[in-house]
């Protein structure tokens, strides 16, 4: 009696084996591709040349001056897409002061004068520790520095911030944010 059911069994397993592990991956993939390539291919920029720049779902790690920084992240190592996490770090915690500490004076010794309290989201990790995005207020304590490092005007590069700048979701929800590869790539490319 067992072996009239197993024969059933097996073919059952056969069968949504092909639907799920090959039919239905090959008819997502292909609409992906049809419908939302640069999605599908991870929101990449390329150079002129045709190297990849980056992603613009992914944050970077820039560190020079003449670079707007954006935020913290939370993986090892640091914006690592295939370990993405927060860092369940609670705001009594000594590694989290640490870090925000750390933080705060490294934007200090690239822009003493700036008297301005530093944003919260330029020295925390987002929640999948890879956020791309930055404050409007994130990204004007860093004008003056980048500009002063550039030798270009604070307005051009308010320009540069506002055209990368994406509002709230449906006009409702969040905050407005600035894509932070975006704008560094932007004035890389820019003309003096």
């Amino acid at each position: 009696m067992w072996r009239e059911q197993i024969k059933p069994a097996i073919m059952i397993f056969i069968v949504l084996t092909v639907i799920t592990g090959v039919i239905y991956p090959l008819v997502v993939t292909g609409m992906a591709q049809a419908f939302f390539h640069k999605q599908a291919n991870g929101s990449l920029i390329y150079s002129s040349d045709g190297k990849s720049v980056g992603s613009t779902l992914i944050g970077q790690n820039f560190d020079d001056p003449k670079y707007f920084w954006g935020r913290l992240s939370a993986t090892t190592p640091a914006y690592n897409a295939s370990a993405s996490s927060g860092s369940n770090l609670g705001p009594s915690n000594p590694a989290l002061v640490d870090a925000v500490k750390a933080r705060i004076a490294a934007l200090k010794i690239v822009d003493p004068g700036n008297q301005v309290p530093v944003p919260v989201d330029l020295v925390t990790a987002s929640a999948s520790g890879l956020d791309p995005h930055l404050s409007l207020a994130g990204m004007d304590y860093q004008l003056s520095r980048v500009a002063r490092v550039r030798k270009l005007s604070e307005a051009s590069i308010k320009k540069i911030i506002d055209q990368n700048t994406s509002g709230r979701f449906i006009g409702l929800l969040g905050e407005p944010v600035v894509n932070v590869l975006k704008v560094n790539w932007a004035l890389d490319r820019l003309k003096k």
